[in-house]
């Protein structure tokens, strides 16, 4: 095993690997392929920026998982899985994005040689990495396999945090607060966007307390003045006017757990409107935190949130929360559990969540978030940065 540090002890590994197998078990799945990173991470420990090309991880009704990817990238799991050689297959360089042949042709071999041809297989359907293509080599090639739909299979595993796995968590709490006191230091009107951005990305490489960081899954999202009634753009190279709020979506990222934290700054002196959105705001996380407590379930989070709000006359379509932990681009959720009507997934103790209020209208937007750990009392927020409209002039 060339991997001499791992990130978890092996009996963590062990315990993900036999829940998964009971969730399979309850799908009729004998066979897991797994494309999700985050999944094949959380599972293996595997990590590498490979996730470009297709790559998986086998989960077999018995026996360790397998590492399957591009064989230069072989290398990479040799130093970041658990398991020992024999549990990494590689595939050759012409399947690479190939208009002949397919890494999932290869892939089938391998699962006929192993002798799953005939396996009820489960695939992750609904998935950023499993292609059309993928499906169709696939069941072209695996004409005796039976496949299940096992979309967030192992999304589900991952719900509730470990220990060691909250520690990570706290540090990208860490890592995220730094990145915000960065822009409240640095951010002045005539700045340009661009530069600000490039000084969040400075204190959220460089980390805190010995600890570096690492690249978060989602881009900053930094919209200014009407470009604030849009959720999810990004930054440009013009200068930050005055008489303007800016939302500030960033996460820290550590271990490849993703801490997100959202603030808003205006520069100048905020109109009333602002002012009265961030009163209820705060309210509603209030009453929205004290709901985020173990038994209760995700919708009546949200309930609690939009009784808050509408007492000031607003509301909020959109959900105002989801499960986060470890991720890869392009999402740092977990794809699982969301704050919003309906969900009644029950709340469990270590289980964590990016709760999300913001309130986009027509010209303007403000975001205040808070990552939290469901706890008996409530949700816990793992941040320290203060949860307000910050004014600067």
């Amino acid at each position: 095993m060339a991997n001499l540090e791992p990130r978890f002890d092996l009996s963590e590994y062990a315990e993900r690997l036999a829940k998964v197998r009971r969730a399979m078990e309850r799908q009729g799945v004998e066979l897991l392929i797994v494309t999700d990173p985050s999944n094949m991470a959380w599972l293996t420990g595997y990590d590498g920026w490979s996730f470009y090309v297709h790559q998986c991880v086998l989960v077999p009704g018995d026996g360790l998982p397998i590492w399957y990817g591009r064989g230069m990238d072989g290398q990479g799991a040799k130093r970041t899985v658990y398991m020992d050689d024999d549990h990494i297959i590689g595939y050759p360089d012409n399947y690479v994005q190939s208009t002949e042949r397919h890494p999932m042709d290869h892939l089938s071999a391998v699962i006929e040689d192993r002798g799953w041809g005939t396996a009820a297989i489960g695939v992750e359907m609904d998935n950023y990495y499993f292609s059309a293509a993928c499906y169709r080599s696939l069941t072209d090639n695996l004409a005796n396999a039976t496949f299940v739909d096992a979309t967030g299979v192992v999304n589900w595993q991952r719900a509730v945090k470990s220990k060691t796995e909250l520690a990570y968590m706290k540090t990208a709490a860490s890592i995220v607060d730094a990145m915000h006191a960065r822009i409240l230091e640095r951010m002045e009107p005539g700045m340009r966007k661009n530069d600000l951005v490039a000084d969040i990305y400075e204190a959220g490489i460089r980390g805190v307390d010995g600890h570096g960081g690492d690249y978060p899954a989602i881009v900053p999202m930094l919209p200014t003045g009407p470009d604030a009634s849009a959720p999810h753009l990004t930054w440009d190279d013009k200068p930050l006017e005055a008489g303007a709020g800016t939302f500030f979506e960033i996460a820290g990222c550590y271990h490849r757990y993703q801490c997100p934290l959202s603030r808003t700054v205006y520069l100048g002196k905020p109109p009333q409107a602002f002012l009265d959105a961030e009163k209820a705001m705060l309210e509603g996380i209030e009453a929205a935190l004290e709901a985020a407590r173990t038994g209760n379930t995700c919708e009546m989070v949200e309930a609690a949130w939009r009784q808050a709000i509408a007492r000031h006359g607003l509301e909020k379509e959109s959900r105002c929360g989801y499960a986060i932990g470890l991720s890869y681009p392009p999402d740092w959720g977990e794809r699982t559990m969301s704050f919003r009507p309906g969900d009644r997934s029950e709340l469990k103790t270590d289980m964590t969540f990016h709760f999300m209020p913001a309130l986009w209208f027509d010209d303007w937007g403000i975001e205040i978030s808070e990552s939290i750990r469901i706890d008996e009392g409530g949700g816990e927020p793992l941040c320290r940065t203060p949860r307000r409209l910050f004014i600067k002039s």
